[in-house]
């Protein structure tokens, strides 16, 4: 039996007399099955345990005194004729009167002649008890007024640079005025 060894004469010579070249014999088979081993890939190690993920503290709970929209409040987006100037009221607003006094204001929905939907909320604001009225009013310049809410309050929000509310509140003969900022679209 000639089998093609490498390594020159005198290991082709010690393969056919040796015990490769006997019939029967189980080394040619061991060597097959260690070169098999050899040729597998190590097993791979399981990927480092990934460290879990930081926890997201969940909001902190409104107080009972902070103001609060009603969870159903949709803001409409204002449609393609309604002008620039006027569309960019729409959203809703959040801020503090007298720097103490919270306040939400929600501007629903926004026409192409500047008439507006809105639904304000208010905190704990001197004797009143925090509540949601809802209301409606008109943009003219740079300024929207709305008509008097349910709960008595006048409203007047001007538009000094986008993205900025200065809101006046008047209710009961007393006038409270603060920054708002849009707090979503």
């Amino acid at each position: 039996m000639n089998i093609p060894v490498l390594g020159g004469k005198l290991a082709q010579a010690r393969v056919r007399s040796g015990l490769l070249a006997r019939p029967g014999s189980l080394l040619p088979m061991f060597c097959i099955a260690a070169a098999l081993v050899a040729c597998q890939s190590a097993p791979e190690e399981p990927p480092p345990p990934q460290p879990a993920p930081a926890a997201v503290a969940a909001p902190a709970p409104a107080s009972p005194n902070s103001a609060v929209l009603d969870q159903t409040v949709a803001v409409v987006p204002p449609g393609k004729g309604v002008p620039a100037r006027y569309a960019a009221f729409s959203g809703i607003w959040a801020g503090q009167l007298n720097g103490m006094y919270d306040g939400k204001l929600a501007v629903l929905t926004v026409s192409s002649g500047g008439q507006v939907t809105v639904s304000y909320a208010w905190g704990d604001l001197a004797d009143n008890k925090p509540g949601v009225a809802d209301g409606s009013g008109r943009i003219v310049g740079n300024t929207l007024k709305l008509g008097r809410l349910p709960n008595g309050a006048d409203i007047t929000a001007t538009m000094p640079s986008p993205g900025t509310l200065n809101v006046t509140y008047a209710l009961a003969g007393q006038t409270y005025t603060g920054s708002f900022a849009r707090v979503s679209q």
